[in-house]
């Protein structure tokens, strides 16, 4: 495994913390009034970082706990509930967002990501934490690798129903700030060209400090 790859990753717990808080923080994005466009957007993120994420645990995570031997109820029982999170995404991808069930697919689908994370954050993290202490980083590592093999191919559709899920408000604000940064820097552009420092306030108010006879008597005057 490579030493810097494994230095840079987060240990394999903590990676699958942070695949609980992306999806769930999909999930909340979500709202009935949603145009259909956004909750495809949403639906779609929501479905491929479920996928990745059971791909990895199964590949990865679990495999690495059975070899301690004395398996916790939870691994037990987490790929029966993957293989009925899958059953939910098969069936979200054969409906429209403006379909009857739509909707109440996701909240079911919601319901189960719930309590399948409960049970991990709260058990098998946890016994995870104690029991392959020494392995955590390099279970990180090999998770950050496989991750990236498995995202690759999916890569523009990821960044594609990223943006189709940002709220308009959103959107307007980081279009509307990048007016504003354009406004000010053509209005200020003019007065760097001739050097001139001063605020506008100065400017308007009076004015500019004249310059000092000798620099090295020359104290900062204070702001206008």
């Amino acid at each position: 495994m490579n030493k810097m790859l494994a230095q840079l990753s987060p240990t394999i717990t903590n990676m699958i913390r942070a695949d609980h808080t992306h999806v769930l923080a999909a999930f909340h994005q979500y709202e009935i009034d949603t145009s259909p466009g956004t909750k495809q957007a949403l639906v779609n993120t929501i479905c491929l970082a479920l996928e990745i994420h059971a791909q990895l645990e199964e590949e990865i995570f679990y495999p690495a706990l059975r070899e301690l031997g004395d398996v916790p109820e939870v691994v037990a029982k987490s790929v029966p509930e993957h293989d009925e999170m899958r059953r939910l995404i098969g069936r979200l991808r054969d409906l429209e967002p403006d379909d009857a069930g739509y909707d109440a697919t996701l909240m079911e689908l919601m319901r189960d990501v719930l309590h399948h994370v409960a049970d991990e954050e709260t058990v098998l993290l946890p016994d995870a934490e104690r029991r392959l202490a020494d392995r955590l980083s390099e279970l990180g590592a090999t998770m950050t690798k496989r991750r990236l093999e498995l995202i690759g191919p999916k890569l523009g559709d990821i960044t594609w129903n990223t943006v189709r899920a940002l709220p308009a408000s959103t959107v307007l604000m980081g279009a509307g700030a990048v007016a504003v940064a354009g406004l000010l820097f053509m209005s200020f552009k003019p007065r760097l060209a001739r050097g001139d420092w001063a605020s506008p306030a100065c400017s308007a108010g009076g004015k500019r400090p004249a310059k000092p006879d000798r620099l090295e008597r020359h104290v900062p005057s204070p702001p206008c």
